[in-house]
């Protein structure tokens, strides 16, 4: 290996060795520097990198990582296998809509109280894990370091919540993103719709939940640049190193005042309420009837009879 690149898993790869026996545990994140890059990259491209509890720790303490390292200038994240991340992995889609936080969710908060009745939901127990999502999302937007994000394939619901925390979106000109779940079971958390659209945009995407390609997302203002995907990347790096000529505290600064300007707008106000508000959404009636119908007919069943009559996703017309 070349001494300008150093290559990091995150958390740490574990070897067990017993006489000729090894066993490796890779990581679903993985993190490597190169060229004063720091590159993050969701690995778990068989589930198209849906996101899990360990793929969310897994990036914060990748940006951490890159942030504090002397030898990154600019940090890089992507999507292994063709595609970003296709939101948040809902095999047991059930789990967000308990009484309490899903059981496969780490969560900072506990404390003392009755064991929930059926139907019962704990709006703060809630908050507590989904704005834990939230903060660690958030640390592309606080990283003093600039995040340069590649959107290849989907990026669905969850996903657009991490990415758009990113300082500056690439997009192959095959891929989609958009908040699919607007339609039911969720809202946006980090709540960067409304910032980086405006509001006639972010309605007309959120009211709906439409897909939007690459083209359409470069012409509303979503994405910086629109390439073919076998180019992106290195469209991407090419851009980062070019970034990586300014000195480093030049580029902190230019961030740290952009992002006071969304800051004293409310934005972390926003967040608040999108993750009480998402809780709510993943709660309702109709939200808890469309997760029983998940577990009865199939998740894709149910994604289905959601993205028809829109006809998008994994419902638009083949050509």
């Amino acid at each position: 290996m070349p001494t300008d690149e150093a290559s990091v898993q995150l958390p740490l790869l574990h070897i067990v060795i017993c006489g000729v026996f090894a066993l490796i545990k890779a990581s679903v994140v993985q993190y490597r520097e190169h060229e004063q890059l720091g590159i993050v990259t969701l690995n778990r491209p068989h589930k198209r990198n849906a996101l899990t509890a360990e793929m969310v720790q897994g990036v914060a303490d990748a940006i951490a990582q890159a942030s504090a390292s002397a030898d990154v200038s600019a940090i890089v994240l992507r999507g292994a296998g063709g595609a970003l991340t296709a939101g948040y992995d809902l095999s047991a889609a059930d789990e967000f809509s308990g009484p309490t936080e899903p059981a496969s969710w780490p969560s900072p908060y506990g404390a003392p109280g009755p064991e929930p009745r059926a139907g019962n939901w704990d709006p703060v127990r809630d908050y507590q894990f989904m704005n834990l999502n939230v903060q660690r999302f958030m640390s592309l937007w606080d990283s003093p370091k600039p995040v340069l994000a590649e959107i290849t394939g989907w990026a669905i619901g969850g996903a657009t919540d991490l990415v758009m925390c990113a300082d500056l979106l690439f997009m192959a000109n095959d891929a989609h993103i958009g908040y699919a779940p607007s339609r039911i079971y969720g809202l946006p958390t980090t709540m960067m719709w409304i910032h980086r659209l405006g509001l006639e945009h972010a309605k007309q995407y959120l009211l709906t939940g439409r897909a939007i390609d690459a083209l359409t997302a470069h012409r509303i203002g979503l994405v910086s640049e629109v390439h073919p995907a076998s180019e992106l990347s290195n469209a991407v790096e090419a851009e980062a190193r070019r970034l990586a000529s300014i000195p480093s505290n030049q580029l902190a600064l230019n961030k740290m005042l952009i992002n006071q300007a969304y800051e004293n707008m409310g934005l972390r106000t926003t967040q608040m309420l999108g993750t009480f508000f998402d809780g709510m959404a993943r709660h309702s009636e109709e939200a808890l009837r469309w997760t029983e119908g998940a577990a009865e007919r199939g998740l894709n069943d149910a994604i289905a009879k959601r993205d028809g009559p829109w006809q998008d996703y994994g419902q638009a017309p083949r050509d």
